[in-house]
């Protein structure tokens, strides 16, 4: 990979991670309200539940994106965290932050929604 994709890399993954920080530090739709009514209450706790998964989300792909830029600071960006084998270009256009070749990812994928084997398992025994 050349010193100007990288470069490309970085900043997107940069502005992704500012981006994220961000709109994790405001917090106001988990809190706690209380209403004398009983539907408002269920109402209220199934916002904050989709709000707390949207937290979750966006904090795991930020974990993502610094993990991401933490392989490009030691020089394994691009890299299959699995097979070694270099990630598509294709992909990492899509996906700057992805660990995982297309067909590793496709594994850890069937791993996680068949929840029969670790993904660990599924990958050794894949390769």
């Amino acid at each position: 990979m050349t010193k100007t994709e990288l470069n490309k890399y970085r900043e997107i993954l940069e502005t992704k991670q500012a981006e994220l920080a961000q709109v994790l530090r405001n917090r106001d739709a988990i809190t706690i309200e209380k209403s004398p009514d009983a539907l408002d209450e269920v109402q209220n706790a199934a916002e904050r539940e989709l709000a707390i998964r949207n937290l979750d989300r966006e904090s795991n792909l930020l974990r993502n994106v610094r993990a991401a830029l933490h392989r490009m600071n030691e020089g394994m960006f691009g890299v299959c965290l699995h097979c070694e084998e270099d990630i598509s270009p294709k992909r990492l256009n899509a996906v700057p932050w992805a660990p995982y070749c297309i067909a590793c990812q496709e594994t850890a994928d069937r791993s996680q929604e068949e929840g029969t084997e670790s993904f660990d398992d599924l990958l050794v025994n894949a390769a």
